[in-house]
């Protein structure tokens, strides 16, 4: 299955029958998030424009919906939950807010759940392309040190997926032989990994170091995954 029907499939199984059906009405495909709220209405959004439904969710239903996700064990993926979102089947996102509980300046739980924020994940295959050319070198076969750098949401975790993908995989119809790579994906949008499978196509020699600070991921993937790319989003200050 793809990914909107893997979403189709989450949604039918965890949402209410009503919501179900209100969202059916609509093009998924079109739809970038689908925001939940406790006693507001749920809004889709697509680009600048939002279908606010007249349904609303109430506390109990939120719950059932985040517990269903988590395929009735929300201990399971409480690490994930601590880091404000889980993964779902073809990698679209949960983001999750209510309590947060901070014990010696760590995350460790969120309870009293207010909202659910889906973010639907779409990749966009060669959208890289026009990058390549300062990326690659060729002379080497190889990669340059490289920063992308944009505003936010502009799209540099779809490029980088996708550059991620060119590298791994390589690129006979240039001479480019594939590389080793090692994604430190701190945040989970690169591979998004679900149940230690990528939900999302990260190449054939891609190894994923998931939910990791990047000081310790970057580590680990240089002393054991012998990678000739690491790659990492959001780097931060």
């Amino acid at each position: 299955m793809n990914k909107l029907e893997l979403l189709k499939l989450s949604i039918s199984k965890c949402f209410p029958d009503e919501l179900v059906q209100a969202i059916n009405n609509v093009n998924l495909e079109k739809i970038e998030e689908i925001r939940i709220r406790v006693g507001r209405p749920v809004i889709l959004k697509m680009g600048v424009n939002e279908l606010i439904l007249k349904y609303k969710i109430n506390t109990e239903e939120i719950l059932n919906i985040l517990q269903t996700f988590c395929s009735n064990s929300i201990y399971t993926y409480q690490n994930q939950i601590c880091g404000g979102f889980i993964t779902i089947p073809g990698g679209h996102r949960v983001g999750v807010s209510g309590s947060v509980v901070v014990k010696d300046g760590k995350v460790i739980n969120i309870t009293n759940l207010y909202s659910l924020n889906i973010r639907i994940a779409k990749e966009i295959p060669s959208c890289s392309m026009s990058l390549l050319q300062y990326i690659i070198d060729m002379s080497k076969n190889s990669i340059f040190n490289t920063l992308i750098v944009s505003p936010p949401g502009a799209g540099k975790t779809t490029m980088l997926r996708d550059l991620v993908n060119k590298i791994s995989n390589g690129m006979p119809e240039i001479n480019f032989k594939g590389l080793t790579v090692s994604v430190i994906d701190e945040r989970g949008e690169i591979a998004a990994m679900h149940r230690g499978v990528p939900q999302n196509d990260i190449g054939i020699r891609t190894d994923v170091l998931d939910n990791v600070p990047k000081n310790i991921g970057i580590r680990m993937a240089v002393r054991s995954l012998a990678p000739q790319v690491i790659v990492a989003d959001e780097i931060r200050k």
